[in-house]
């Protein structure tokens, strides 16, 4: 005959594991819908966005540019692009490119100075307009040609501007929007500084200097 005490903790084990039971589910129930919560997340590309944003406001994406020139007490202005001497490089697997954007440069004005491939193997994502610290205006002006290129300056002395395109290109800034138009005032590039305080400069890929 089963004595009223052992009734008793019978029960309670039942209870006690009854009460476990619902824990471990509670706790799993909410891992589940946390981790279909991060799915649809990344899913929608809500957290890739954020990582992509933070990175691409940064100014000049993260590459210190020095700052425009000018007399003391003026403003730095845009060049005349016929004074100003490009050579396009095709950073991208993408054949033709360049010869079409110094075709495209060309009827805007500017000098060409040659299409030739970016040398080695790598890839380049990002446009990139590499210049010395004799054509900081010059660069600024090209620069606003396009929506997403890099300023770099590099330890050429000549006044060769290089553009090496970048597989995020897709085409130039129309006409009518673009605001480096020659004697316009050009606009700094935020935490740019003065060409003699960027220190060791990247090497120029090898070109026939233009002076």
């Amino acid at each position: 005959m089963t004595t009223p005490e052992a009734f008793d903790e019978r029960k309670a084990r039942q209870q006690f594991v009854r009460d476990r039971q619902k824990i471990v589910f509670t706790v799993a129930i909410g891992a589940l819908a946390i981790v279909l919560v991060i799915s649809f997340l990344v899913y929608f590309g809500v957290l890739g966005k954020t990582a992509t944003s933070a990175n691409s406001v940064q100014p000049n994406y993260g590459v210190t540019a020095p700052c425009p020139t000018a007399a003391e007490g003026a403003t730095a202005k845009a060049v005349n692009p016929s004074v100003i001497n490009v050579r396009v490089l095709n950073g991208t697997d993408k054949v033709g490119l360049a010869d079409a954007v110094s075709e495209a440069l060309t009827n805007r004005g500017f000098v060409s100075k040659g299409v030739t491939n970016y040398p080695g193997t790598v890839t380049i994502k990002r446009t990139e307009i590499r210049f010395g610290k004799s054509t900081i205006n010059e660069a600024y002006t090209l620069a606003g040609q396009f929506n997403d290129a890099i300023l770099r300056m590099d330890d050429r002395t000549d006044k060769l501007i290089d553009v090496v395109i970048g597989s995020t290109f897709s085409d130039l800034v129309d006409e009518d929007q673009i605001a480096t138009k020659t004697d316009s005032d050009l606009k700094s590039i935020e935490g740019c500084k003065a060409a003699d305080q960027l220190g060791d400069l990247p090497k120029a890929v090898d070109h026939e200097a233009v002076n």
